[in-house]
């Protein structure tokens, strides 16, 4: 093949550049709101029960999250687009194998236990090798975009995952009428794509920090980064939590069928996530202060929607309170992976980056087992506690957080 101009590694992001690694992105969180949205209906018709389901969700976000510090150091020394291609193909073989290891316990061929183990296995095993794609991605965002636009640059990298959020819910309702199934190979066959057009398209990155690296790994309780880190994991504890037992919620509460609580779920996380999207693209996009104050509002918000949902009677302001939810995730998670990027060397951008994408995975870890056995006890005390966890971390992030000495602007 001949080499193009666009082999060389860009000097700053182009709108290509943004739309090859949105594109990529977009292809995994689609999958992933596939998942969400269908797991708890297809985890009981193969026999799985809450506690099950939510260990599956828990441990593979653990897996996860050990998981990213390593391909985000490992970005560092190899460069960000082989990290990323590979997170993208990884993905789509274990999204394939998983569908796979469900589609045997939804046959019989596989029941009980073994279809438990096999599946929590299958699961596990691409969470390792998916973590990669997103701190490779944040890493290249970060190496081609100045100080003053970093906080714009991570907002629009976080739109892949708010768009697979508001998309993904939709395509999953939808071709679950085709059988819940169906929509984990849609979601295979979208990341083999994304991860062929990324290696063909993708300028590859030449670090100009590489060779001056020491390679000093970064700790979680780095005193420049301890603080955004540790916002951002409870941040994600509380919103898992929320996440991760609504479509039970709504089953329960409102008796519905395993299509039709994946429906109803999908709107109501496209909900959350339009509401993220609009405040990346109006507000964090636009922004031009310390990225701190916009961590602060947003997580004010993320504690004010929980605290809504854990009161909420009907639909209605199940989807209201997650749309403020949404709008405080748009405020605060682009802010903290750019307040975390600024605060550290430029030979130390992908060691941060798999940090902070490790973060919101951590959050899963706890999340989905706490408040789902909370659930078990009072779906009343789990959306509770939720939104007691929410307020806790918005009162961190205001009292704990301060404005950094060097400035976006």
């Amino acid at each position: 093949m001949t080499t193009t101009p666009a082999a060389n590694p860009p000097r700053q992001l182009t709108r290509e550049h943004f739309a090859l690694l949105i594109g990529g992105l977009f292809t995994t969180a689609v999958g992933q709101s596939f998942i969400f949205a269908i797991l708890p209906p297809l985890g009981r018709d193969v026999g799985f029960n809450e506690m099950q389901i939510n260990a599956m969700i828990s441990t593979s976000a653990m897996i996860f999250s050990l998981s990213t510090p390593w391909w985000g150091g490992f970005s560092d020394r190899v460069g960000r687009k082989p990290v990323l291609v590979f997170g993208l193909a990884a993905y789509a073989v274990g999204n394939f194998i998983f569908a796979l290891v469900l589609s045997a316990g939804m046959s019989g061929v596989l029941v009980g236990m073994p279809l438990f183990a096999i599946a929590l296995l299958a699961r596990c095993t691409q969470a390792i090798t998916m973590s990669a794609s997103n701190p490779a991605a944040a890493a290249y965002t970060a190496d081609f975009s100045s100080p003053k636009e970093r906080t714009k640059a991570m907002a629009r990298l976080g739109t892949a995952s708010s768009l697979g959020m508001i998309f993904g819910p939709i395509i999953a309702g939808a071709l679950a009428g085709l059988g819940l199934l169906f929509p984990l190979f849609v979601a295979t066959g979208l990341a083999a794509l994304a991860a062929l057009i990324v290696a063909i398209r993708l300028p590859t990155d030449r670090n100009p920090h590489r060779e001056h690296r020491a390679h000093r790994k970064l700790k979680l309780t780095d005193s420049r980064l301890s603080m955004y880190l540790l916002c951002s994991f409870g941040a994600f504890v509380g919103f898992s939590g929320i996440q991760q037992t609504l479509a039970f919620r709504l089953q329960d509460m409102f008796a519905l069928s395993g299509a039709e609580t994946a429906q109803y779920t999908g709107v109501a996380m496209m909900t959350t996530a339009f509401f993220t999207l609009l405040m990346q693209l109006t507000v964090t996009q636009r922004f031009q202060g310390p990225p701190v104050i916009l961590i602060r509002i947003g997580l004010a918000l993320m504690a004010v929607g929980a605290l809504l949902i854990s009161i909420a009677g009907g639909y209605a302001l199940i989807v209201v309170a997650l749309g403020i939810v949404g709008a405080g995730l748009g405020l605060a998670t682009p802010s903290l992976a750019a307040a975390a990027s600024l605060a550290v060397e430029p030979e130390e951008q992908g060691a941060t980056a798999g940090l902070v994408t490790a973060c919101p995975a951590a959050g899963f870890v706890v999340g989905p087992v706490f408040f789902g056995w909370l659930y078990t006890l009072d779906p009343t005390v789990s959306a509770a506690g939720a939104g007691l966890m929410l307020a806790i971390v918005a009162a961190t992030g205001w009292l704990g957080l301060k404005r950094p000495a060097q400035s976006v602007s």
